[in-house]
């Protein structure tokens, strides 16, 4: 099955998500441009992490669809799947590194599972990625050994191991002090303006918003749909729902 519009990078359409009879979002339609930094935003519990699961191929939508370009993500055959998720980097919230490998040796695992790169060349791409996060030097470091900030960019540098062209963020600035968050902003505008990806950012820090989304969806927890979508910046000059509005200002005035 295809999508119509060929410009999206990504787009869901009239997707609904659920645990078993729990709907958690439902119709859910949208599209994500080539180039753009993606903002999925909400209160706690509207379900964005869980939207981030369906669109790289984690969970199954309970209806409807998840385009990568113009493949319907859950109608092609495996193959073809494994090869649309390899297309693709993930940040996860905790950083998910594997706690008895350094830091090289995280950062080449993709490598070494979906390249035929020889050993010499992989230590040349993972060397590159690290550096490009600021970690140059840190190679032979184990994750207990660096601080939550660098943990988050070792876990890009793996992201990016790949040269994806979709990055997906879960709630990336979690746990850091103000200016390691702004310092990993300031990163992930880098990697765009460098790899020229698409990143889809879940997040609900308004300094990340506003400073790195380009395009949102704002996803309410009470009525389990998106009652908003735009450029954060716009939402909050223009937006006339009180929900969007307490949510971006923090219950202040504009």
């Amino acid at each position: 099955m295809e999508q119509t519009n060929s410009t999206a990078h990504l787009s869901a359409a009239n997707l609904t998500m659920a645990y078993g009879e729990r709907v958690i979002q439902k119709n859910l339609t949208f599209e994500v441009g080539q180039g753009e930094i993606f903002i999925i935003m909400g209160g706690s519990g509207c379900g964005k992490s869980t939207l981030l699961r369906h669109l790289v191929g984690l969970k199954e939508p309970a209806r409807g669809q998840v385009f990568h370009g113009q493949a319907s993500l859950y109608d092609v055959s495996q193959k073809e799947q494994k090869n649309l998720m390899q297309r693709i980097g993930i940040l996860y919230q905790s950083g998910a590194l594997f706690s008895s490998m350094t830091l090289f040796e995280n950062v080449a695992l993709p490598l070494q599972q979906y390249t035929d790169y020889s050993p010499s060349e992989i230590r040349e791409l993972v060397m590159f990625k690290l550096s490009l996060v600021g970690l140059d030097g840190f190679e032979n470091h184990l994750p207990a050994e660096i601080s939550g900030g660098m943990k988050k960019r070792v876990g890009l540098a793996r992201a990016i191991a790949l040269d994806p062209e979709v990055l997906f963020f879960d709630e990336p600035s979690a746990g850091l002090d103000p200016i390691s968050a702004r310092r990993l902003d300031d990163l992930i505008l880098e990697l765009k303006a460098s790899l020229g990806a698409t990143i889809v950012v879940v997040t609900h820090e308004l300094a990340s918003i506003f400073a790195i989304g380009t395009d949102s969806i704002f996803l309410d927890a009470e009525t389990k749909t998106m009652i908003a979508s735009g450029n954060p910046k716009d939402l909050l000059d223009h937006s006339k729902d009180s929900r969007v509005i307490r949510f971006l200002t923090r219950g202040q005035s504009r």
